[in-house]
């Protein structure tokens, strides 16, 4: 492991910090693609939970990773509405959990962490693949890190995961939405991209410009 692939607690922070900022950037494409087949508010809910934790992140002590990303779940959870407060927040928590409190990780580490926090979107969500949610766009990232961490550098490791839920995301247009408001549509629901894959998307192009 080089120094390059060490991801620490200020990097994770910067991640956090970098997703804010996507997010905000993003937020209108987000409320459009919402509008589609939701509430037309996933944008400003995102964006308004993430200016908080923002906003709290410089008094959280940059020690300890597992501490830090699950204060930012928790933030998210209470900030953030609609579906995706609890689904993003309970991400956070968990990938927090899982990393605990060793000062500098590696991919593989990263990886595992990611993982877990995977599970626990789908233990609060109940989501498969190909329902039509952030699972589509989570769900292969994360199979691409981890099959990527063990044999390239980090910066390889992201643009894999980055890769797969650009992937995921664009698949959803084509899916028949099986969870949320959205699912009320039936067939109305296909050919549009899911928002929640969308946003989920944007984890991982700020995982790139943070902790590569």
């Amino acid at each position: 492991m080089t120094v390059a692939d060490v991801i620490t607690a200020p990097m994770l922070a910067g991640w956090v910090r970098e997703f804010g900022l996507l997010v905000s950037l993003h937020k209108d494409r987000l409320n459009a693609l919402d509008a589609a087949i939701g509430d037309a508010d996933h944008g400003t809910n995102l964006d308004r939970g993430f200016r908080a934790v923002t906003a709290e992140l410089d008094t959280v002590p940059q020690t300890d990773p597992g501490a830090l990303l699950a204060h930012v779940g928790r933030t998210v959870v209470s900030k953030v509405g609609g579906a995706a407060g609890p689904l993003f927040g309970t991400f956070f928590v968990c990938l927090g959990d899982a990393v605990g409190d060793n000062p500098g990780m590696n991919s593989e580490r990263f990886a595992l962490g990611l993982r877990a926090g995977l599970a626990g979107v789908v233990a609060r969500g109940r989501a498969e693949a190909g329902d039509k949610t952030v699972y589509d766009a989570l769900a292969p990232a994360i199979d691409a890190i981890e099959a990527a961490a063990a044999r390239l550098e980090l910066p390889d490791v992201l643009r894999a995961g980055l890769r797969a839920a650009e992937t995921g995301r664009d698949a959803t247009i084509g899916m028949l939405a099986r969870k949320g408001r959205a699912s009320y549509l039936g067939e109305r629901s296909v050919g549009h991209q899911d928002p929640g894959a969308t946003s989920a998307a944007l984890l991982f192009t700020a995982a790139i410009r943070a902790l590569a």
